[in-house]
């Protein structure tokens, strides 16, 4: 059993590198991504019960291994635009759009659980990514003049992103970043009475992060941002639940999720000309999560609908924004942090079990936007709006002990998160810098905006120990 535990750290390991275009996984595994990720009043599978409420996973009265792998498909778009006479004298209006190239991502997750119907306790233990953002926008490369300053006949300034440009030209230049969260759980439920149950889940989390540029860091005046080199941090959190189940179909569930307190991270940085940067710490941890569920059952069908709440208002690296002041009571540009509000999430799914060996499932998932349009720039390099997600699944019973799952999920996020352009030295902009008037150093005329659709393609496995 210990190499068994053992190859599952080391499956999940190998193949998380990304866990969704949002900050937070909506569902875990194939069967709770297929209900929405509704899963807190209504325990279907392991990994949905261990993720959304410890203690419901007191249903499970045997020893069961849950495996999934997912390949994510992500879009992200991110246009911009400046106003006429801002890069010089008589310049046009300038506006285009940049698709991302990130690609396919691998999406793992893996759960073993202990049940006994002879014993009032049940264990488990998961290995989940449960977090994750990350973009690639290349560099622009129609730009208004060439590599030594002379003006390009060829340029198109209605299909060229100023928010891309060369940090040369006052741009970003080429914005990639790679966030993830896996999170370690050891999860516990004891079962007050046969309808009662409570549970208590540690976690150990590792997460790494990769930004180029750093906005996190002081840039230097000739130099610009540095970029990050990939660095990883380490913390604890937990979970506690509480589990109802009537026994005659209904069913609810309330559970929380602390704030997964994180290191801060670590960055080494290298300027763009390969020389060495000063390193620096940036502190991000994970939101507090609360969640709500109910269910019911009967012989044809399940129903599940769970409300959620993120609070990205009182964790660290969320909480903050705008720039970072220096000593001199100017912005260092340095960005203090994304600024996010808390996010709701609603999700809710059905299963029919009408059709022998063949349960099918239908999902919906909506979340609020937490990126607020006035502080979007902060946020181009995590865009994390995916409002509506659909989802289809299956499960097939190919034998006595083992199930086959699917899923298909498709997300949107709906209009596009805009905002205002802004710089920590808008002198250059034509004002002087306000901290009352203007104290994210809006650029007026500018727009930045992103948008995204995503799909995900899941295939599990449900191996039942069964003697």
């Amino acid at each position: 059993m210990k190499k068994l535990l053992l190859l599952i750290i080391f499956f999940t390991l190998s193949f998380i590198t990304y866990g969704q275009t949002g900050h937070l996984m909506g569902g875990i595994g194939s069967i709770n991504t297929s209900m929405g990720g509704a899963a807190t009043g209504q325990p279907l599978d392991i990994s949905g019960a261990i993720q959304w409420n410890p203690a419901s996973i007191s249903t499970f009265n045997s020893t069961i291994l849950n495996v999934d792998m997912g390949l994510f498909f992500a879009s992200p778009t991110l246009s911009s635009s400046i106003p006429p006479d801002m890069m010089y004298a008589g310049s046009p209006a300038v506006s285009g759009t940049t698709d991302d190239e990130k690609g396919v991502s691998p999406l793992p997750s893996a759960a073993m659980l202990w049940g006994n119907p002879d014993s009032k306790f049940t264990y488990a233990f998961s290995v989940f990514g449960v977090s994750g953002f990350g973009v690639d926008f290349p560099q622009e490369t129609n730009l208004p003049v060439d590599d030594a300053g002379n003006p390009n006949p060829q340029w198109d300034p209605n299909d060229s992103n100023p928010i891309t440009y060369p940090q040369s030209m006052n741009g970003f230049g080429h914005i990639k970043s790679n966030y993830m969260l896996m999170q370690i759980g050891f999860t516990v439920a004891y079962q007050l009475s046969e309808q009662l149950s409570i549970g208590l889940a540690p976690t150990f989390n590792y997460a790494s992060l990769e930004l180029a540029p750093n906005p996190t860091t002081n840039p230097d005046m000739s130099k610009g941002y540095p970029v990050a080199q990939q660095t990883s941090t380490t913390g604890l959190g937990g979970q506690v639940g509480i589990f109802y189940d009537s026994k005659k179909g209904f069913k609810a569930g309330i559970s929380y999720k602390t704030e997964q307190n994180l290191s801060p991270l670590e960055f080494t940085n290298t300027y763009l000309d390969g020389s060495a940067a000063p390193d620096n710490e940036y502190d991000m941890d994970f939101p507090a999560i609360f969640s709500l569920g109910v269910g019911y059952s009967n012989q044809s069908f399940d129903f599940a609908l769970d409300y959620r709440m993120v609070d990205y208002e009182n964790t660290n690296g969320f909480s903050q924004k705008g720039w970072v002041i220096g000593d001199s009571g100017y912005p260092t540009g340095a960005v203090k942090g994304f600024g996010w509000k808390n996010m709701t999430v609603i999700s809710a799914g059905i299963q029919y079990k009408g059709i022998e060996k063949l349960p099918i499932r239908i999902g919906y998932t909506y979340s609020t936007n937490p990126i607020d349009d006035e502080l979007a720039f902060f946020s181009v390099s995590a865009p994390a709006v995916v409002t509506n997600s659909f989802q289809f699944g299956f499960t097939y019973e190919a034998a006595k002990k083992i199930n086959i799952n699917a899923v298909y999920q498709h997300g949107s996020s709906g209009d596009a998160t805009q905002g205002t352009m802004m710089s920590p030295v808008p002198t250059a902009y034509g004002g002087p810098w306000d901290a009352q008037t203007n104290p994210l150093g809006k650029i007026p005329g500018t727009e930045v905006s992103y948008e995204m659709s995503t799909d995900l393609i899941m295939i599990g496995m449900t191996y039942k120990f069964l003697k």
